[in-house]
């Protein structure tokens, strides 16, 4: 028994990494436990600090990652679960080597902080290592950049930050500061111990006093928004038989509230191909004109002679306040074509091959062609709109990307039907409302089955929908104008920062396997 034991002892000793990983997840929506991550990352530093090699540094990171993905997208496994056609072992595997491959971001971050770092400067080296592995797992098979620590501030602690450093910036200062906590379990000067431990403090405190450097201010102006939410469930989306009934379901949910500005439905809420959708097309068209309005709705297009397909986004009725005319016709240029495709769900990466292996990979609307990185902004009824669809908005490069002088809304659509009643939905409507505070625009969201909000400039939900109902959200949004200092400068600040940190620690290390090298 104590031969058994031994074996197993130091996989035992991850345990406490694996549970504080997991208990992480309670710092996003729709527990936001914001201080949360302060005491479990402290805790993985803690562990890395300890660590005698740099496998058990890179082991205590890959533990932390197992617990912090393994609960945090658990809602993953709703879909594959449901949809994917698998056996319950087969979408557990599949599950197991998704966190596995998520789980190796935060064990390069602990593996590199042990091989360069210096006690005096662990905190900054550790953050500076995080920042590195997160960008990494941002863009690497495509990017998942989900649960990334700065999200759990959106509404509480660090969150006045995000218009000038964005939430890259704020995860930074916040695993800077868990860093600093873990020092005062560590022996050393009482400076480097007590220092970092005061500035991290002085960081939290200051925090609130921010809002003055935000860089924009509301405006005079206003308008009133219809967000339209029609709760289909996702085994009818694309029932051939449930066409008409869904399109004339929006159409109905619209028609008595026709008289507001702007009209919002969700992704793909017209589940007919463009092409083959003309004539509904055409009259919502004259609809949308002669109550004075613009209509965005997703919609997926189809050209059967490239046999290629794209997710997008159109705008039907007046293009402009003064607009003597419907602006929609097939082919139009006021559309938007999604860019960053999830794998799996929208494009599948070794398509030949993986189609044939299990069901999900061949799950219908699976192929899209990628609409270009910068695109125009949509105009609707004269309002600019900088539009995201579904996991778009996670990614803030693009957004930066796509802002302009004239962008007045962003807008994001979605539909979550696929996750059903799990903490997915909650966790992609607080990565929206961290867009809006880095961007300083009012952010309209629209879904099938929830949520579907309107998010102020500042972060805070204006308006919400009860998630799984068959409901219309109608706000008045005050529109904002100005240029937050992260919309102007990005993530360059903390590139210069995190480089130099690495390359000083480099550095040192070399020099002193130099100075060893010649004793």
């Amino acid at each position: 028994m104590r031969a058994v034991l031994s074996r197993f002892r130091p996989l035992l000793k991850q345990l406490p990494l694996l549970l504080a990983g997991g208990l992480t997840t309670l710092a996003y929506a729709p527990y936001t436990l914001w201080w949360l991550p302060l005491l479990s990352v402290a805790l993985l530093v803690m562990a890395v600090q300890r660590a005698s090699s740099a496998r058990q540094a890179l082991l205590a990171g890959f533990s932390f990652g197992l617990g912090w993905f393994g609960v945090g997208v658990s809602w993953v496994h709703v879909s594959i679960a449901q949809f994917g056609g698998l056996p319950l072992a087969g979408s557990l595997g599949l599950m197991a080597l998704l966190v596995g491959y998520l789980a190796l971001y935060p064990a390069l971050a602990a593996y590199l902080t042990f091989r360069l770092t210096r006690p005096a400067l662990l905190p900054l080296v550790f953050a500076s290592c995080w920042i590195l592995a997160e960008w990494l797992r941002s863009v690497m098979l495509t990017g998942f950049p989900w649960l990334s620590l700065g999200y759990s501030q959106t509404e509480y602690g660090l969150h006045n930050f995000a218009p000038l450093i964005g939430e890259t910036g704020i995860s930074f200062v916040l695993v800077f500061s868990a860093a600093a906590l873990a020092q005062l379990a560590r022996p050393q000067a009482a400076l480097a111990r007590y220092g970092y431990v005061l500035i991290a403090g002085l960081l939290f405190v200051i925090a609130p006093q921010l809002n003055a450097l935000k860089g924009w201010n509301y405006t005079d102006n206003s308008l009133d928004v219809l967000l339209v939410q029609g709760n289909v469930k996702q085994e009818l989306r694309w029932a051939p038989e449930q066409e008409w009934p869904t399109m004339l379901k929006y159409l109905d949910l619209t028609r008595p509230h026709f008289q507001t500005d702007l009209v919002i439905w969700p992704e793909a809420a017209i589940p007919q191909l463009e092409p083959l959708a003309e004539s509904y097309l055409d009259n919502l068209n004259r609809a949308a004109l002669y109550a004075d309005t613009a209509i965005i709705s997703g919609i997926l297009d189809y050209n059967v002679k490239t046999q290629q397909a794209w997710n997008n986004l159109i705008v039907l009725g007046k293009r402009y306040a003064d607009s003597s005319d419907g602006d929609y016709f097939y082919g139009h240029g006021n559309r938007y074509s999604k860019h960053q495709l999830l794998p799996i769900g929208e494009f599948v990466p070794f398509e030949s091959w993986l189609r044939k292996l299990a069901p999900i990979f061949d799950l219908p609307m699976s192929s899209f062609s990628r609409g270009a990185y910068v695109q125009p902004n949509l105009v609707a009824n004269g309002y600019h709109l900088l539009p995201a669809i579904c996991f778009e908005i996670a990614f803030p490069a693009q957004i930066a990307a796509n802002m302009t002088t004239d962008t007045q809304l962003l807008l994001t659509v979605s539909n979550d039907a696929w996750f059903g009643d799990s903490i997915g939905p909650h966790q992609h409507l607080q990565i929206a409302q961290m867009r809006a505070l880095e961007f300083g625009r009012p952010l309209l969201r629209a879904t099938n089955t929830g949520i579907t909000a309107v998010v102020k400039p500042d972060g805070r939900i204006s308006k919400i929908a009860a998630q799984f109902s068959e409901t219309v959200l109608q706000d008045t949004v005050q529109l904002s104008s100005g240029q937050t200092p992260y919309a102007r400068f990005g993530d360059l600040w903390l590139w210069l920062l995190s480089t130099a940190v690495l390359l000083f620690s480099a550095g040192l290390q070399l020099q002193k396997r130099l100075w060893q090298t010649k004793a």
